[in-house]
């Protein structure tokens, strides 16, 4: 049970994934919204911008709070003057409108779920829509006897150069795959077997 309770870490894996699932996204349900950033340009941005706030800096800040989980979760229980806009919901027309209103009004766009990995997919979808002022909550929901309880979510720090691991992707990703050699025919020897010599008869009239 204690592993179970213990923070998912956010890590360069997981923002990978969530990259593959924005470009299915957007290129097959959304077609009518174009990139206003590439990936590079969107890692990049994820390793040199603080877009993980505490909840105690949002005093200094003029912000909206967006929560993007389910109508459901977010009846049983929400952070204070916060809106609802569910993550898969989060391109359709009324809602992106929204967060536009938000971005025109120089508003810093918090998005929070049950813990900061929930708001990544909708976090980079925005991003690379050119949606600007977005954070992500460093919060953990929890519930004590149907009572909201938040706290403090634990990063784990990057201890590896992501710029470089970005670098050497794409040096992979644009290198010409080598052709394959041919297989070298395989030639069977053939052992000629011995001829067992035939032995002297023994013995005589």
């Amino acid at each position: 049970m204690k592993e179970l309770e213990k923070t998912k870490r956010i890590s360069i894996a997981a923002v990978l994934t969530i990259l593959l699932f924005i470009i299915v996204l957007l290129t097959y349900k959304r077609p009518e919204y174009l990139y206003a950033q590439n990936i590079n340009e969107s890692l990049e941005n994820l390793t040199e911008q603080q877009y993980l706030i505490a909840q105690n800096d949002l005093a200094n800040i003029n912000y909206v709070l967006v929560d993007i989980r389910s109508q459901i979760e977010y009846d049983k229980g929400h952070l204070e003057n916060a809106i609802n806009i569910y993550a898969p919901q989060i391109l359709e027309s009324e809602n992106y409108s929204q967060i536009k209103d938000f971005n025109e009004n120089s508003k810093t766009i918090v998005l929070y779920g049950a813990e900061p990995n929930e708001a990544l997919a909708p976090f980079m979808v925005l991003n690379q829509l050119g949606v600007k002022d977005l954070k992500i909550l460093k919060s953990k929901l929890e519930y004590n006897q149907d009572e909201l309880v938040v706290k403090t979510a634990e990063i784990e720090l990057n201890r590896y150069d992501v710029k470089q691991f970005i670098a050497e992707s794409i040096k992979k990703a644009e290198a010409k795959p080598k052709p394959k050699p041919k297989p070298k025919p395989v030639v069977k020897k053939i052992i000629p077997k011995k001829k067992k010599k035939k032995m002297p008869v023994e013995g005589g009239c």
